[in-house]
């Protein structure tokens, strides 16, 4: 194998790598965690370096994240020893002189792959694969109206999440947040507010709830589910 070869398994095997993270990365997002845990878990899982946090604490809370943590597991080692050797095998059997030939050859895909990134990477695709998530996961979950919640850190019992209102509960319609009862009767707090995808605020005592709101609130976490008629997606009975 020359070097053209070598360089070109190594930039295939990084990019499949990244695709298999994205992947599973995308499933942690749907049973509720935030993007940027899910990926470092997710590369912890993948290449089995046993790598944990307290946060790993958020991937063990229900059965279907068990149930995507092991199975995450188990495709990283079979992908490992099964997938990576016949890669390997395969380039070195296969004669790559007309493809590796010139410099040039490595150029082309390597560029697109940057390209690809930085895309994903901007802000705006971002946002517009989080709408595309929620409705994707709202289809999966047979509830497409439904509210979605994210879990973004456990403090105890308590946790911080943040909500999306695809649409606002009846008890919260043409309601401000100092006459919605949240803190009272949920015991609720309501950290921060994002509108029309803007920095996200300190909510002030006269908001009124709107749909596309973004809420990050503190409080226990079956509390704001059951408040905000939010359930986790892929959710199942506890055991």
């Amino acid at each position: 194998m020359n070097i053209y070869a070598a360089a070109s398994l190594f930039a295939a095997l990084i990019l499949l790598y990244w695709i298999i993270s994205e992947i599973f990365t995308m499933l942690f997002r749907l049973v509720g965690l935030p993007e940027e845990k899910a990926r470092f878990q997710v590369t912890s899982l993948l290449t089995a370096c046993g790598f944990t946090t307290r946060e790993s604490e958020m991937f063990l809370s229900t059965r279907s994240r068990r149930r995507l943590a092991r199975s995450t597991m188990m495709f990283g080692f079979i992908f490992n020893i099964t997938i990576v050797s016949a890669f390997i095998n395969f380039f070195v059997s296969f004669d790559l002189s007309g493809i590796t030939s010139s410099l040039t050859s490595l150029l082309i895909p390597a560029a697109v792959v940057i390209g690809i990134v930085v895309m994903v990477r901007s802000r705006a695709v971002r946002v517009w694969l989080d709408r595309k998530m929620e409705k994707l996961a709202g289809r999966i979950s047979g509830t497409p109206d439904a509210n979605s919640v994210m879990l973004m850190d456990q403090i105890g019992s308590d946790c911080i999440a943040q909500v999306t209102l695809n649409t606002v509960p009846v008890f919260l319609k043409d309601k401000t947040l100092g006459e919605s009862g949240l803190k009272t009767e949920y015991n609720l707090l309501v950290l921060l507010t994002e509108r029309n995808n803007q920095k996200a605020e300190v909510p002030p005592a006269d908001l009124v709830f709107r749909e596309g709101d973004r809420l990050t609130l503190f409080g226990e976490y079956k509390k704001i589910c059951t408040a905000f008629n939010a359930r986790e997606y892929f959710s199942d009975q506890e055991e």
